[in-house]
């Protein structure tokens, strides 16, 4: 019997954290856990790090410690919190991270875990958005294996194994389109925040879910796909499937076209990379193709949804214009949450800043930080006068 493999997830309690260990619970003598983080949720991580039998369980807030020691105390589990100890985390050497932090936020202990040159499962899309000449120099100097966590990147990944990348004519990330799809201007001008995050067949948290619902979701992919998969920006191309069935393509210059098609549950993507090279159970319900009964595709409407078009144009100019992108949108996402702006003003906010403010290429995470801060802010005051 071969020895556990060791792992560390950064963001347990999410919605990418629930999917990863309930794939390390039904295969639990295979694995042992060394760190989990949360941003705060102290109870939830404390119970986690208890049954999964953690080394340590970190906060990223570190107002949350107290509690989180409280719940931990006398349990064996160490409690940290806060960036640094985040980060420290992260660099405990393990056979594979799942970095799943959401936002800038897991820029940095991404960074780490990547320098241990082992391998990093990578759910947190922003951080190769903001950073990712940075972090793929980075995973080139280490060593590490870079393996892509969502749907769609992991999907093209599949598709591309045992061939030549120089062979690909066209890489065809799928959208679902969201909540709104069929709706007009003006029903989204009135979309209310509860609406956006109804996703119609993916269960994800509230930020990603808006993302989805203004297709800047899968403009960050674009921009995430040109990092992984170096084809080039004018190869890599978007079309809306309702289904969600097929999660990404690739045609090759014979004409062949690979597709992956898999069940909307992200224990799929994330099994294939913790087992990976090789295959692992889940007990997801498997497709029935009788059942779905067709497959449907529609070119993105950059009218109602400019958002791909934002991250295309964020793509080709690159410099420190997509972390930008990505700052603002979060900016506008949380305004959008709170009440604040209209399902509209997202993507309009996000325009406003790229006009206002486009830095040079960061040549380090502190630039790239640094970039993401003056984004913020800039987008903040732009918030203000809305």
């Amino acid at each position: 019997m071969s020895e556990p493999r060791s792992i560390s997830l950064l963001g347990a309690t999410g919605s990418i954290g629930d999917s990863t260990l309930d794939l390390i619970r039904n295969d639990r003598a295979n694995w042992t856990v060394r760190a989990l983080s949360a941003n705060c949720s102290a109870e939830k991580l404390a119970k986690l790090a208890i049954e999964f039998e953690a080394e340590i369980a970190v906060v990223g807030d570190e107002a949350c410690l107290p509690e989180l020691k409280q719940h931990l105390a006398g349990t064996g589990v160490e409690a940290a919190g806060g960036r640094e100890a985040l980060c420290d985390a992260a660099a405990r050497p393990v056979d594979i991270t799942v970095a799943a932090i959401v936002g800038c936020a897991g820029l940095a202990p991404t960074m780490r875990a990547i320098e241990q040159g082992n391998t990093v499962a990578l759910a947190n899309k922003e951080a190769l958005v903001s950073a990712g000449e940075v972090m793929t120099r980075l995973v080139a100097q280490h060593g590490t294996a870079l393996l892509p966590v969502d749907s769609e990147h992991n999907a093209i990944f599949q598709c591309l194994a045992g061939n030549n990348i120089d062979d690909v004519r066209w890489i065809t990330l799928t959208a679902s389109g969201g909540p709104f799809r069929t709706k007009t201007l003006e029903e989204l001008d009135a979309a209310t925040p509860s609406q956006a995050v109804a996703h119609p067949n993916w269960d994800m948290g509230a930020k990603i879910s808006v993302d989805s619902a203004t297709m800047m979701n899968k403009g960050l992919e674009f921009i995430e796909a040109f990092h992984l998969f170096p084809v080039g920006l004018d190869r890599l191309r978007i079309i809306v499937h309702p289904q969600s069935v097929i999660h990404s393509m690739v045609e090759y210059r014979d004409g062949s076209t690979l597709a992956q098609l898999g069940p909307s549950d992200m224990r799929v993507p994330i099994a294939s990379t913790l087992a990976y090279p090789a295959r692992m159970d889940t007990n997801c319900k498997p497709l029935d193709l009788a059942k779905i009964g067709e497959l449907s595709f529609f070119a993105p409407d950059e009218e109602r949804f400019p958002a791909t078009k934002l991250a295309r144009e964020a793509a080709h100019a690159g410099g420190g214009t997509p972390a930008v992108l990505n700052a603002a949108n979060e900016v506008a996402v949380a305004a959008f949450l709170a009440g604040q702006i209209r399902f509209t003003q997202i993507s309009a906010l996000s325009a406003r800043t790229l006009d206002n403010y486009a830095p040079p290429a960061p040549q380090t995470l502190d630039d790239v930080l640094a970039v993401d801060a003056e984004a913020r802010a800039r987008a903040g005051e732009m918030l203000e006068i809305a």
